[in-house]
């Protein structure tokens, strides 16, 4: 009688990919840091919603810019660089943050910030992905799960350090990434440059394969309703205290690593990705439109955002396995051109719901955000056939000495082409 393979833990792992994991937990809190102070910032700088919105605009849109270049930078520095760079950065802009006196000064803060993020990012991903044991779902699963304790932990030790003063929480970043810093430089051992170097153009190139390009554009109406309620739904809950306010978003980020772990996994098994996502897309919707109809309701703000969690936590595991899955070219190539799009949705997003806001109302936002995923769904659906062959294995990403002659051959037929229209 045959027995099943028994299927490893992707929480067995080396020392180096846990300390890359720590620091993807570190860098991660930093997404929802600053949510308890929002409003002290606000108060305190004079600022309105609007500018307050900006310090996620010009951390994500910056973000989105530098993953263009994430994968040439590592190819010609090696992984191991990269990641210190990036953290270097993080440290340093965050510390810079905290000493600005301004919103325009934390704002442009913030993008330096942004920057160091898409470097550690998009290498980290890489660097789990091709260290961690267990194979790649695994690895998704260990890097979705840095990302869902860090967005848990940071609003909790935001409203801490807030609960002492608005410069605190970043003062705690630079501190706690400067920590992962030296434990990246102790405990992962040097990266070979990789054999093939990146052309800069590839990650937008790469968005003419339409697989990758529908689910980088997924991706971003996604984000654009998840930093919509990131971003502005503290200014609804009229919580004046910082800790409770992290409280709030601690139970969001539970739920949010609760189901990027174990839900996930379960849902994908049973129902498969596309049809996972496209209920959890129109649930998602439907809790948004929950706070647009009723953004009065601090109730009903308070619930609909913890419950929000759930659907997040979901979406971030399969979305990202889904994209890394079925595009059709290198996996760091698929991540910078998956960040750069997606990104934008999310720098943009919260930024545009404070102008709706004071132009409009607080309705506004919420059932635009809601609309959107609804869209996010629909415009899924046109790579059904490929999600489902993803689902079991049947797309596979090509090795450089592939990609190397697909280049080389498209790059004679150009000269062809160009030979015979002479």
């Amino acid at each position: 009688m045959s027995h099943p393979t028994p299927t490893a833990s992707p929480f067995r792992q080396p020392k180096a990919v846990w300390a890359v994991a720590l620091a993807c937990v570190i860098s991660f809190m930093g997404i929802g840091l600053v949510d308890p102070i929002l409003a002290s910032l606000r108060d305190k700088l004079h600022a309105t919603p609007s500018q307050v919105e900006l310090l996620f605009t010009s951390y994500l849109v910056v973000t989105a810019i530098a993953m263009l270049v994430t994968g040439w930078v590592s190819s010609h520095l090696g992984a191991k660089r990269t990641l210190i760079s990036g953290l270097v950065l993080i440290v340093v802009f965050a510390f810079l943050a905290g000493s600005s006196n301004s919103i325009g000064g934390i704002v442009g803060f913030r993008a330096g910030w942004g920057l160091g993020n898409a470097l550690f990012i998009a290498t980290s991903l890489a660097v789990i992905v091709s260290s961690a044991s267990g194979g790649f779902a695994g690895a998704i699963i260990l890097y979705e799960t840095a990302l869902g304790v860090g967005i848990a932990l940071g609003p909790l030790l935001g409203g801490e350090l807030g609960s002492v003063s608005w410069r605190g929480p970043f003062y705690g970043v630079s501190v706690l990434m400067a920590i992962a810093l030296i434990a990246t430089l102790v405990l992962l051992p040097a990266t070979p440059r990789p054999a093939r170097r990146q052309r800069l153009s590839e990650p937008l190139t790469a968005l003419r394969h339409r697989s990758l390009a529908t689910t980088s554009v997924v991706g971003l109406l996604y984000n654009w309703g998840f930093f919509t309620l990131l971003g502005y739904s503290p200014f609804l809950m009229r919580i004046a205290s910082p800790q409770k306010l992290g409280l709030v978003f601690c139970g969001w980020g539970v739920l949010v690593a609760i189901f990027a772990i174990w839900g996930a996994p379960w849902l994908k098994a049973r129902f498969g990705t596309a049809r996972t996502l496209y209920g959890n897309f129109v649930l998602m919707g439907i809790d948004l439109l929950a706070i647009g109809l009723f953004p009065d309701n601090r109730t009903v703000v308070i619930v609909a955002v913890i419950v929000a969690g759930a659907f997040i936590g979901v979406n971030n595991t399969l979305v990202t396995t889904a994209v890394m899955s079925v595009a059709p070219v290198e996996r760091p190539v698929a991540s910078a051109t998956y960040g750069f799009v997606r990104f934008i949705g999310g720098g943009l997003a919260p930024f545009a719901a404070g102008k709706l806001v004071e132009h409009y109302n607080a309705h506004v936002p919420f059932i635009l955000a809601a609309v959107v995923l609804v869209v996010a769904a629909a415009v899924l659906t046109t790579v059904h056939r490929a999600l489902e062959a993803a689902d079991r294995g049947e797309v596979s990403q090509p090795e450089p000495t592939e990609l190397d002659r697909v280049e080389r051959e498209d790059e004679l037929q150009v000269g062809a082409a160009l030979g015979n229209a002479d």
